[in-house]
């Protein structure tokens, strides 16, 4: 579990998964492609749930101190089909946007990544065109890296954003 000021960020729970299908259901998960479905919500609901058993790590679910509900999920990410090792988000919950709880998530789990984890290199990969994603990865202080490896995502183009490992890290 990580604590940051006004955040929890916990593995996720299998109560978790009305926020996340409610979420996939909605317009706003468009940019992360065809899962306005049903069973391709829950399947992916899934692969954050096992993405733990099998690597020991992944995406946290984040909630305010003040209540268990997950409002985003935030975190490492690293799919054996993917190039890199990935920051990932989402935000859930459509009323919790644009109140730095985003921000604050990931500025929690690239600690974790860079301090617990020890990765070498961390990127996000986003959709093109969701102007969102790239301007929390430039606050994170991730630029873009036009050279590195896209993960293949049918119907999206993505973008790599790298982000800058600390000095003074072993």
């Amino acid at each position: 579990m990580i604590e940051t000021a006004r955040l929890l960020l916990r593995r996720p729970v299998p109560a978790d998964w009305d926020a996340f299908r409610d979420f996939m259901m909605s317009d706003r998960a468009a940019i992360f492609g065809s899962h306005r479905n049903l069973g391709k919500a829950f399947r992916s609901f899934a692969a954050e749930l096992g993405h733990w058993d099998i690597f020991g790590f992944g995406m946290f679910a984040v909630t305010r101190k003040s209540e268990d509900r997950a409002v985003a999920l935030v975190g490492p990410w690293n799919p054996p089909d993917w190039p890199e090792r990935e920051l990932g988000w989402m935000v859930l919950d459509g009323a919790s946007e644009g109140q730095g709880i985003a921000t604050e998530a990931a500025q929690g789990a690239l600690g974790h990544i860079w301090q617990n984890l020890r990765w070498p290199t961390v990127v996000s990969y986003i959709a093109e065109g969701n102007d969102r994603s790239v301007a929390l990865a430039e606050r994170l202080g991730a630029r873009l890296d036009p050279q590195a490896e896209v993960p293949e995502v049918a119907g999206q183009t993505l973008l790599v954003y790298r982000h800058a490992r600390p000095e003074g890290l072993a």
